[in-house]
C-alpha cells in the first residue's frame, strides 16, 4: 500500500506541476527500451507473465488471463490498489505512466511484434482489460 500511495501521490504532484503529460510521454519512451530489462531482473520469458509474476512482485493488481479464441490473450483485473488510491485523493489516472506502458515494454522485449491492446482501465470502466496478440 505504500507502494502504491507513494506513486498515487507522484502523479497528483505532476498533474500540480503541469508536467504530467510530459513525464508520461517521455517515460514511456524509456520504458519500452528498458523492457529487455526488466523482463530479466522480474524473471519474465512468457507475454503472460508479465502480468502474472508482476502481480505476484508487486501485489498491486491481480491479472486474470483469458485465452483468446482469435489467438493470444486478454489480461483483466477488476481491482488495483494505485487507482484505488489515486480516485481517493483526487489524482488523475496513474494507468499508463505506473502500469500499462511498462507492462507493454516488458511484453514487446519478449515479443517485438505482438499486438498490445487496452480496451478498457478501471478509471472508465468496471476492469482493465489489455488484448494481446
Amino acid at each position: 500500500m505504500a507502494y502504491a500511495g507513494a506513486l498515487a501521490d507522484a502523479v497528483l504532484q505532476f498533474s500540480k506541476e503541469g508536467v504530467l503529460e510530459n513525464v508520461t510521454r517521455r517515460k514511456q519512451q524509456e520504458q519500452i527500451h528498458a523492457g529487455k530489462m526488466q523482463a530479466m531482473q522480474f524473471g519474465i520469458t512468457k507475454p503472460e507473465e508479465v502480468f502474472l509474476k508482476l502481480s505476484e512482485l508487486f501485489d498491486c493488481a491481480r491479472w486474470d488471463i483469458i485465452n483468446n479464441p482469435k489467438g493470444g490473450f486478454i489480461a483483466q483485473t477488476s481491482s488495483c490498489k494505485l487507482f484505488a488510491i489515486a480516485k481517493k485523493i483526487g489524482a488523475p489516472m496513474p494507468c499508463y505512466l505506473y502500469c500499462l506502458n511498462p507492462m507493454e515494454g516488458i511484453l514487446k522485449s519478449l515479443k517485438s511484434n505482438a499486438v498490445y491492446k487496452v480496451d478498457e482501465t478501471l478509471w472508465d470502466g468496471n476492469k482493465c482489460s489489455i488484448t494481446v496478440s
